[in-house]
């Protein structure tokens, strides 16, 4: 079967962000299919930039094939992201015959964060006679009017509404990496039979996810330094950005500054900057931020700590669950995790890892905190390994590659 996903800010482990299209695609190929990935060659997720000279310009990551759709740069959320996106969806529906006659695909998978690409990609299917499947990453334009503060009569936003339910109308199959979205979408004319949950998850299978590598000598001595001074230790990987809600952390940590608990986090963001500002202002020697790592250093970062901390902040949107791939990799490592979450779905306690509080509380992820430091060594690691069976059993990319076609197979007619 050839599949062809469509994903403006499609990565892979070399370029970096966005994953799921790479390794669901990595997957799809070991069980026989054809996967080409269509993307925007000017991502901000990515951690490398590409060199692309002409629209549909061929690259391979790890064999996956990718073709580029060249897009100009932008820095935030202002009207050059905009651009890009509605560079790439015009780009994207005047090559639509071109990318239907030479990808010849069984399946297209439109996968972007917003719905607009469900316009070209319902034309790259009919063209091909193609089965088409609706990802949806964020619930937009749901997300900008909660988060942005839009009004639902904003043409941008109104552009946005006309073509998620038009994607909810034309689309076989929906599939939802947030699991409690079903009653939204149908309230926008879905039929419920469409639909399908398949979360994120963390590529186990894979040879290179159980690869570690060496941290860099500077996070190392941080490390061992804090474990000379006797410190509990307690692990952050991934985004220093205020969606990420790691203010409460510093806050955490001063209330920690005398009980022996040290806070390292990795990861860099927009809100970098302030945190440290705000650590030197209290004047915190237990909290330290050590820049970004490699990705293939982040499980030997995570498995050297006493207890991973993840805090997402209050949101209206997180009624309809969240699939933090950071929950994942912290699973993985086998260590106890403190959770501040209101979200709709616990994925901590579903595990049974670690400990959930209120977000936004640093004095409920202090409490937390101490209770796993006196908590016996041993009932630390079965918390852990709880973690781990559960993220190997429920999402493993190479499980989920196996739900995903099976879940859209009714709809389309196909065979995983």
């Amino acid at each position: 079967m050839n599949i062809l996903v469509i994903n403006h800010y499609a990565g892979s482990d070399r370029l970096g962000m966005e994953y799921r299209p790479f390794y669901l695609g990595r997957e799809w190929m070991a069980r026989g299919h054809a996967v080409t990935v269509i993307g925007s060659s000017v991502s901000h997720l990515r951690a490398h930039k590409l060199a692309i000279h002409a629209d549909l310009d061929a690259t391979k990551e790890e064999g996956i094939r990718f073709r580029w759709l060249r897009t100009g740069g932008y820095a935030g959320n202002g009207l050059g992201r905009v651009a890009n996106m509605m560079t790439f969806i015009g780009k994207l529906m005047a090559y639509a015959d071109r990318i239907a006659g030479e990808e010849r695909p069984d399946l297209v998978i439109c996968s972007s964060t917003y719905p607009l690409d469900i316009y070209p990609g319902a034309r790259i299917a009919r063209l091909s006679g193609a089965r088409l499947v609706f990802e949806v990453h964020d619930l937009w334009p749901l997300s900008p009017m909660l988060l942005g503060g839009y009004s639902p009569h904003h043409p941008y936003i109104r552009l946005m509404q006309m073509a998620e339910d038009a994607a909810y109308r034309q689309a076989d199959a929906v599939v939802s990496i947030l699991p409690h979205t079903l009653e939204h979408m149908v309230s926008r004319g879905m039929d419920p039979r469409k639909f399908t949950h398949v979360p994120n998850g963390i590529p186990v299978a894979h040879p290179q996810a159980s690869f570690s590598g060496d941290l860099p000598p500077d996070v190392e001595t941080v490390i061992e330094q804090e474990r000379a001074r006797g410190r509990f230790l307690i692990g952050y990987a991934g985004g220093l950005n205020l969606s990420n809600a790691v203010g409460p952390l510093v806050e955490a940590a001063r209330l920690l500054a005398h009980e022996n608990v040290s806070f390292l986090l990795v990861g860099s963001g927009n809100h970098e900057d302030a945190l440290r500002a705000q650590a030197v202002r209290h004047g915190l020697d237990n909290f330290h931020l050590l820049g970004r790592i490699p990705k293939r250093a982040v499980q030997t970062f995570l498995t050297r700590q006493d207890a991973l901390v993840v805090s997402w902040a209050r949101s209206p949107l997180y009624r309809y669950g969240i699939s933090p791939n950071k929950i994942f990799d912290y699973m993985l490592a086998g260590r106890p995790v403190v959770q501040g979450s209101d979200a709709s779905n616990d994925l901590v306690g579903e595990a049974g890892c670690g400990i959930t509080v209120a977000p936004d509380d640093p004095a409920a992820l202090t409490q937390a905190i101490l209770a796993l430091r006196r908590m016996p060594a041993a009932e630390r690691l079965r918390l852990g390994a709880n973690g781990r069976r559960f993220v190997l059993q429920h999402h493993d990319y190479q499980v989920l590659a196996a739900l995903f076609l099976h879940a859209v197979a009714p709809a389309t007619g196909l065979r995983g």
